[in-house]
This record gives C-alpha cells, structure tokens and sequence, in this order.
C-alpha cells in the first residue's frame, strides 16, 4: 500500500519561501514519481510541479515555473517542493500523490488531480500580501 505524507506548510509574506516535503512509503525505487497538487478554497485542484525518476521528466505548471522547483531522493523516499517568490495566489492546500503516468506531463498531472479519492491531509500554504 501506498502512503504519502506532505508536511511543511506555513503562514508567509509575499516573496518569501517555504521547502514543503512529501514522504512516502510503497512505492519502488525503480519507479519513483511524485506529483505535487494545491487546491484552493471553493477551487478545483490542480498540478503543480511532477518528477519522475523513471525517465528524470519534470513538470510544472504555468504560474510557478521558475518559482518552484521540485526533486526527489527515491533512496529515502521523499521529494520536496522548494517554492520561491511567493505569491498569495499561491495560497492553497498543497498535497502529494503518485501521477497515474510514468512520464510528467500536463495530461498526465490533469488526470491524476480527477482520479484519486484519497488525497490525505495535505498541508496548508498561506501567503499574506
């Protein structure tokens, strides 16, 4: 079974940064990949950033590529999100899941943030003006 973790939310001014991190269990090393979501209030939830350390693709959405920068350690199962410059568009509930493709992409982040049931607890990123 499958287990994800994200941790590392906060209350932060604009243009400040947080590191959130997702730790996981189940999942095999060979075949390690992490997709990061947010969903703001009254939102529908959508990608964010993806890694894959099946063919080392990486994604991210539009509003914070070159802000966020996401990686990964499949030997200690976790990967992190490193987000810069931040907005208070970027307030949301941040959460991590397994992207239901091998490859990050915009497809495959879309049909992931509408597959799952269970998306745990996430963790809650606020950025004040």
């Amino acid at each position: 079974e499958v287990q994800l973790q994200a941790s590392g939310g906060g209350l932060v001014q604009a243009g400040g940064s947080l590191n959130l991190s997702c730790t996981t269990s189940g999942l095999s090393f060979g075949d390690y990949r992490i997709g990061w979501f947010r969903q703001a209030p009254g939102k529908e939830r959508v990608g964010v950033a993806c890694i894959s350390s099946v063919d080392g693709s990486k994604w991210y959405g539009e509003s914070v590529k070159g802000r966020f920068t996401i990686s990964s350690d499949s030997a200690k199962s976790t990967a992190n999100l490193q987000m810069k410059l931040l907005k208070p568009e970027d307030t949301a509930t941040y959460y991590c899941q397994v992207p239901l493709s091998r490859r990050c992409g915009v497809a495959t982040m879309m049909a992931t943030s509408r597959h799952y049931d269970s998306w745990g607890q996430g963790t809650q990123v606020t950025v004040s003006s």
